[in-house]
């Protein structure tokens, strides 16, 4: 059985989304075992059946606004996300999955579970949709604000492991997000990434890809920096919830453009579901000693199952041991 900890008290619906998401994912995966970690009393009300499902009591919740994720993970080490993390490194679960403050659960990885001897920075890494129905890996969205060339090259190889082992892609394709297509561009780090991308045999590199291309890449990995690829996730999501509410505004200005709105409601629909993280799981944070996924603050329910159907998968192909391997080669090399 894969035994995955489930921060029942982290997030924006906690505990109610949380417990109904583990209880679907139990109905729907038949090899997994889910502990909540969190306040007994409010997670039994929404607990309709324990099947493969057991409590642990915590004693508080990190903030999701926490400022001193740090401070906060190591004076609170009875909370919901700290008791789940160091059931990971105890050995008693297999993976993590939390819809906590991100920083928080980042630090507490680091602290609490540990990161892999062969990767020097961890990173944290959603999946975008495309505008040709793909999910592509964006890394790294946020844990290195600054970072070395070599170390973005090291997060690469585990995108690279991912894009293979749970998203299906055979020879999956490596883009550099840049000001420019051209060789030569951006900042010193990009101009490093880009030689160090282009003189490994292991990865197929594709060069560089304007942000104007995120939707529409030429690759199945876009790589930057935490600072630069953060708000280009942010952007994107802005820009769809923006882009909706201006079609919608349109489309009620009118008789016709009523019309318009009534007939295209299950398109909308579609498109608000295509753009949705709750339809693709959460973000892993890769390079750690065990499976973490970051799953949105605001889940529900599906969006929660979706996170725990993703840990499972990653932890069933045995994707951070397949890493680590990889890397000890290149080391080797």
């Amino acid at each position: 059985m894969i035994k995955i900890a489930i921060d029942a008290m982290g997030g924006d619906y906690a505990p109610k989304e949380q417990v109904e998401g583990a209880i679907l994912a139990i109905k729907q995966i038949p090899d997994i075992e889910c502990t909540l970690y969190g306040d007994e009393k409010e997670i039994k009300k929404y607990l309709t059946s324990d099947k493969r499902i057991t409590i642990v009591q915590s004693d508080g919740v990190i903030d999701m606004g926490e400022k001193d994720p740090i401070r906060a993970i190591r004076s609170n080490r009875k909370s919901s996300m700290a008791l789940a993390l160091t059931s990971v490194r105890k050995g008693d679960n297999d993976g993590v999955v939390s819809s906590g403050a991100t920083q928080a659960l980042i630090a507490g990885a680091h602290i609490l579970i540990g990161r892999m001897k062969t990767m020097r920075r961890t990173a944290i890494a959603p999946l975008i949709p495309t505008v040709d129905g793909r999910n592509i890996i964006l890394i790294d969205s946020g844990a290195n604000i600054e970072i070395k060339a070599e170390y973005m090259v090291q997060q690469a190889h585990y995108a690279h492991i991912y894009a293979k082992e749970i998203l299906g892609i055979d020879h999956p394709k490596v883009g550099l997000i840049n000001i420019g297509t051209e060789e030569g561009k951006g900042r010193e780090l990009d101009q490093e990434v880009y030689t160090l991308l282009s003189q490994n045999t292991h990865l197929e590199f594709v060069g560089n890809v304007e942000p104007k291309q995120v939707l529409n890449p030429p690759c199945d990995i876009l790589l930057s920096d935490g600072f630069t690829a953060n708000i280009v996730m942010k952007t994107i999501e802005g820009t769809a919830k923006g882009m909706g509410k201006m079609l919608k505004q349109e489309l009620k200005k009118g008789i016709l453009g009523k019309l318009g709105l009534l007939f295209s409601m299950s398109n909308l629909k579609r498109f608000k579901k295509r753009m949705a993280a709750d339809e693709i799981g959460g973000a892993m944070i890769y390079g750690l000693r065990g499976v973490v996924v970051k799953a949105q603050g605001a889940s529900k329910k599906n969006g929660f199952y979706n996170a725990i159907r993703q840990t499972a998968s990653i932890i069933r192909q045995e994707v951070p041991s397949k890493v680590e391997a990889v890397l000890e080669g290149e080391k080797n090399d």
